[in-house]
């Protein structure tokens, strides 16, 4: 049974659609002063573009190989093999993370939406964050359909032309 505490979390979601919206994200909601964590960086080049707006950026990726590249291509920057459903191993990292960006395509889907959301809220959970950034085009259209009730508020329901994305 649900109970009032697991509902607290103060983590931002911020859905986006396709790179171009998850790259122009960032200079937005990462600062100077933010240890970011990439879920997802496959050969490191958002992690470069989140690098030059924050204090610390590692990369992670679940395909060895990927690291490797993104090693060589970008030696100044911390890359980790990580399986993000592995959260003791992103715990490991040692670090506390104020913003999370995760690109898995693998999870970009209707079909996976609900993986999708367990790892985000594993992730706010865990780190608690001020923010996790998503590429997933699934998780943004769902959202944008999303109202939150409040009982005692009136409502009207939106016309169909309302909805975003």
């Amino acid at each position: 049974m649900a109970n009032e505490k697991q509902f607290r979390l103060k983590t931002k979601f911020v859905g986006t659609r396709g790179v171009k919206e998850y790259r122009e994200s960032i200079s937005t909601w990462v600062n100077e002063n933010d240890v970011v964590l990439e879920i997802g960086c496959e050969w490191g080049t958002t992690t470069v573009q989140i690098a030059q707006h924050c204090g610390e950026v590692i990369g992670t990726d679940v395909s060895r190989d990927c690291i490797e590249r993104a090693r060589q291509r970008h030696p100044d920057i911390r890359f980790e093999i990580l399986d993000a459903f592995d959260v003791r191993a992103a715990l490991s990292i040692g670090k506390q993370f104020t913003k999370i960006y995760v690109d898995m395509s693998g999870l970009s889907g209707y079909r996976s939406l609900l993986d999708m959301i367990s790892l985000l809220t594993m992730y706010a959970t865990v780190f608690r964050p001020e923010a996790i950034i998503v590429k997933s085009g699934a998780l943004k259209h769902f959202a944008s359909n999303c109202i939150p009730w409040r009982s005692g508020k009136s409502y009207t329901k939106p016309k169909d032309t309302e909805l975003v994305d």
